[in-house]
């Protein structure tokens, strides 16, 4: 009388388990070998609940491709659908073990389920005409087993010789071709100049023309002296009668320049500084 409490409680639980085995199903029906697998089961929960599958442990048979997917199942049932990919590589039947799936509430409260077992009927690629198919070895290798050194050593030869050719053409000397002749433009008259209302611009050329041609005369009087400085320094070795001209025309001409030179004759001054830069040309 006290063995049937056991015995009814290990005929509950084999119930459960069957139950809970053919609650998974497989699909496509009737995989080969090396097909993708998918183990299915439909699990209902609350509302709010959440569903997290566990991770599906490998076996010498059997190998998961991805971890499991939980979907929500539309429609008046609801529920949760969760789906795992796997891969078989021996023919037969075969009986998976699930991970459990845990539910889990919203206020934190958790509940588990037991995985239980799938079942998965693969058959082989082989075809029936073979009985008992023998394994082939390996295949000879396609490479000779006699090698000869003479190709990569020409080819050694050929990349060196390649390489010397290249580096003494680099170093060759290149005639030098003379550059092109580029016209000189002609300088455009003091009338045009004038005529476009650029008095200033005739007065700037006019005075750099002179201080060109004193600083190659005396050269203490270079052109990046001011006025008063290069007269100055010129004071030392032009008399002061030819002096006193340049002095005078320099400072017009300045004053043309760099300040409204209103009534002034810019073309004649112009002039003038063209004939003292040849007076004092060395």
């Amino acid at each position: 009388m006290r063995l049937w409490p056991a015995l009814l409680a290990v005929a509950l639980s084999w119930r459960a388990a069957a139950g809970q085995g053919e609650a998974w199903t497989a699909s496509p029906p009737g995989p080969t070998v090396g097909d993708t697998v998918w183990l299915e089961r439909a699990v209902g929960a609350p509302a709010g609940w959440r569903i997290r599958a566990g991770k599906l442990v490998p076996s010498s048979d059997m190998e998961p491709l991805a971890d499991a997917t939980v979907l929500r199942v539309e429609g008046p049932s609801g529920g949760w659908l969760v789906r795992y990919p796997v891969a078989v590589w021996t023919p037969g039947a075969h009986t998976i073990a699930l991970p459990p799936v845990w539910r889990m509430g919203p206020s934190g409260e958790t509940d588990s389920l037991a995985g239980g077992y799938a079942r998965v009927d693969v058959r082989s690629v082989i075809p029936d005409s073979i009985p008992q198919p023998q394994a082939r070895g390996a295949i000879a290798p396609l490479r000779s087993d006699h090698r000869s050194a003479i190709p990569p050593l020409a080819a050694g030869v050929v990349a060196a010789g390649l390489l010397a050719g290249a580096i003494a053409l680099r170093r060759r000397p290149r005639p030098a071709h003379p550059s092109p002749h580029v016209p000189v433009e002609p300088q455009v008259p003091d009338a045009r100049w004038l005529g476009a209302g650029e008095p200033k611009a005739v007065a700037a050329r006019a005075s750099a023309l002179l201080r060109t041609a004193l600083a190659r005369a005396y050269p203490t009087a270079a052109p990046g002296l001011s006025t008063a400085e290069c007269l100055a320094v010129l004071s030392h070795d032009v008399a002061a009668e030819r002096l006193q001209p340049l002095a005078d025309l320099l400072r017009r001409l300045d004053g043309i320049a760099f300040a409204p030179g209103e009534g002034t004759d810019v073309a004649t001054l112009a002039r003038q500084a063209r004939v003292l830069a040849q007076e004092h040309a060395p």
